[in-house]
């Protein structure tokens, strides 16, 4: 049995693994979706010092009291950006990390500044008057749902925390450094040429490639290739058989 932690991304909670968790703890796996601070069902819970590091706790106690080791730690968007921070306090006990289409952290950025332009469409469609200590959710079509799974994913998007957004990303432990990680694209709309790049562009970071044919929320469009590409990283990290050849 492996142990899997899904992150979800910006505006999200965790609801939106439904897809996907089934099929992995299917599969003889344990699985975790929890939601981060201010987001999803605990959208209540906001607060005015509520920033990076509180989302950072909330996972690194989510390993710590439920006793998790060598998990498979999954994060999408936001969450693909997370996951290394949480590797970077808690090594020893991440197997594999998986960035799901998020931005790459990076020592002394924020969020904000790794996403580029994409900032300040943010701010400029998803800041509400009176309410600038929140990001609303942005245009559907971002996330490349459709058809009747729109509705339910309309009807749970909730704002996000802009601290977290704002707070610089600090990365220090050099064991972290040597976990494997994996990247997966999802590259629907991307010519084979940009496909190409971006490939070579992660295996030079030294992340691992592979891509989804789907828009940004492929655990939603495409759980099915998603959970086969997340079961097969628990081959890479199962031990041998005992009184078997080498």
């Amino acid at each position: 049995m492996t142990v899997f932690v899904l992150l979800h991304g910006m505006w999200h909670g965790g609801w939106c693994w439904q897809k996907v968790a089934p099929l992995l703890r299917s599969a003889g796996h344990e699985v975790y979706t929890p939601t981060l601070t201010g987001l999803g069902e605990r959208v209540h819970v906001q607060y005015p010092d509520l920033d990076l590091n509180t989302h950072i706790q909330d996972i690194v106690n989510l390993f710590e009291y439920e006793d998790l080791h060598a998990a498979i730690l999954v994060g999408h968007s936001f969450g693909g950006t997370l996951a290394p921070i949480i590797a970077d306090r808690i090594p020893d006990r991440i197997a594999h990390l998986v960035n799901l289409d998020g931005p790459l952290a990076a020592d002394g950025k924020a969020l904000k500044d790794l996403i580029g332009d994409s900032w300040d469409f943010i701010l400029q469609n998803a800041v509400a008057p009176g309410d600038e200590q929140r990001i609303q959710p942005i245009p559907d079509w971002t996330f490349g749902i459709t058809g009747a799974d729109l509705a339910w994913f309309r009807s749970k998007l909730t704002p996000h925390p802009r601290k977290p957004l704002t707070t610089p990303i600090l990365l220090t432990d050099s064991a972290a450094r040597m976990i494997p990680r994996t990247f997966i694209a999802c590259v629907e709309g991307l010519s084979v040429e940009q496909h190409a790049a971006e490939a070579q562009r992660y295996a030079d970071l030294g992340w691992e490639y592979c891509s989804l044919p789907t828009g940004h929320d492929a655990m939603i469009t495409m759980p099915e290739a998603l959970a086969g590409i997340l079961l097969d990283l628990v081959q890479l990290h199962r031990p041998p058989r005992q009184g078997m050849d080498s």
